[in-house]
């Protein structure tokens, strides 16, 4: 596998698991990720921690789970919130990350569930 390019799998909201390659040297998170790859993530907010659109469960010790001040303050307001919990537009691709499992939360529609 080349140096700069790394298997992501993230499982769908229907539990379907799709094996992603990601590019670790050109700034992405996984935000952008998955909807380069048309993954039902919204991203609403463009990145900036701000609408939880793309949380996502972390299912391996591939990334931290330790969260920014912001994606805390997002997080202590969102629904579906696990221990697991993170937000994609917070998890920037690194080669360490190569193997990450991550299981997309469920989806909120923000005008009956906020």
């Amino acid at each position: 596998m080349e140096e700069n390019i790394i298997t992501v799998t993230v499982i769908d909201r229907e539990g379907v698991a799709h094996k992603l390659e990601a590019p670790t040297d050109m700034n992405m998170n996984m935000m952008e990720l998955c909807k380069s790859y048309e993954l039902p993530v919204k991203g609403t907010c463009g990145g900036m921690a701000m609408c939880a659109s793309c949380q996502m469960y972390i299912e391996n010790d591939k990334v931290t789970l330790e969260r920014n001040e912001d994606e805390q303050l997002m997080l202590d307001e969102a629904w579906n919130v696990e221990d697991n919990s993170r937000l994609g537009c917070q998890i920037h691709l690194a080669n360490e990350m190569d193997g990450l499992i991550v299981r997309l939360a469920p989806e909120v529609d923000d005008e009956d569930d906020w």
